[in-house]
């Protein structure tokens, strides 16, 4: 049994559901999961579908060139097309916190995320050990202001070199440049230890101490040249007291930082978010 996952949105029309699924239909396909939403303001339709297909003469490329020439044209389609025997390959870039990497390579191991880890890149090498311990390739790439360029190159290479499809930041404490997001467009994950766009910066948890807040929170979003700006995919939050130090809430806001930056890993690798307008649609 083949299983394909398709991704559409283009202007909102009349009867391009009818179409997509009597084409789908009409080539062996029986769709077993649809979702739809419009985005009334934009005038935008959205559309995410799996299909299961039977037979070993299914072929996803000729299935897509069908499609291509039969439908994308005619709604002047913005499209995207993955079969489920193929699982994305993530590379994690870190430094020195550990508690985001703990925790991906903790339900990776367990099964838990449909993808594969090549390797792990960081501008230090207090983490190595870890990498070690899950048996995964640790490439230690130091950044400076002096070799940045240099250093990117580098990890351009190990990017291209394993064929890897999305990179995810998990507290990885460097701004990336332009050339590695036009390389990875909506294809790199942060962390953001706070529930943007507020207490942006360094200590956002001091800043929201001093401010007596009732809840903190953490926002994972795609990275683009605007620092901390890019399209949101997941956001968590929780309650706090007058009680709470600063301590208090940076533990709190560790483990928020896990489940979120995890539940993004996932929507992204099960291919659940599409970007419009530098926001995201979601489908859960």
């Amino acid at each position: 049994m083949n299983k394909v996952t398709i991704l559409i949105y283009c202007k909102d029309r009349p009867n391009i559901i009818a179409n997509v699924t009597s084409f789908i239909g009409g080539n062996g396909g029986n769709i077993v999961y649809v979702d739809q939403h419009v985005d009334s303001e934009q005038d935008i339709f959205f559309i995410r579908l799996e299909s299961e297909f039977d037979g070993s003469a299914f072929s996803l490329e000729r299935f897509k060139e069908l499609f291509k020439n039969t439908l994308v044209g005619k709604f002047d389609m913005k499209w995207r097309m993955y079969s489920s025997e193929t699982k994305p390959k993530m590379a994690i870039f870190v430094s020195k916190y550990d508690h985001c990497l703990y925790d991906i390579l903790g339900r990776y191991n367990s099964g838990e995320l449909n993808l594969e880890i090549p390797f792990i890149v960081s501008n230090h090498n207090n983490l190595r050990g870890i990498a070690d311990s899950f048996k995964i390739p640790f490439y230690h790439i130091p950044v400076t202001k002096d070799n940045k360029v240099e250093a990117e190159k580098k990890q351009l290479q190990l990017l291209q070199e394993y064929n890897v499809d999305f990179i995810v930041l998990a507290r990885y404490m460097q701004i990336v440049s332009s050339k590695l997001i036009d390389n990875y467009p909506n294809k790199i994950i942060n962390i953001h230890h706070s529930f943007l766009p507020a207490f942006v910066g360094a200590k956002p948890y001091h800043s929201a101490y001093r401010r007596g807040v009732k809840i903190i929170g953490a926002t994972s979003h795609y990275v683009t040249e605007e620092l901390d700006a890019g399209p949101i995919i997941e956001q968590g939050v929780a309650h706090v007291s007058h009680t709470h130090t600063v301590n208090d809430l940076i533990a709190k806001g560790r483990d928020i930082e896990k489940i979120v930056l995890a539940n993004a890993i996932k929507l992204h690798a099960n291919r659940k978010v599409m970007v419009y307008n530098n926001k995201t649609v979601v489908f859960y």
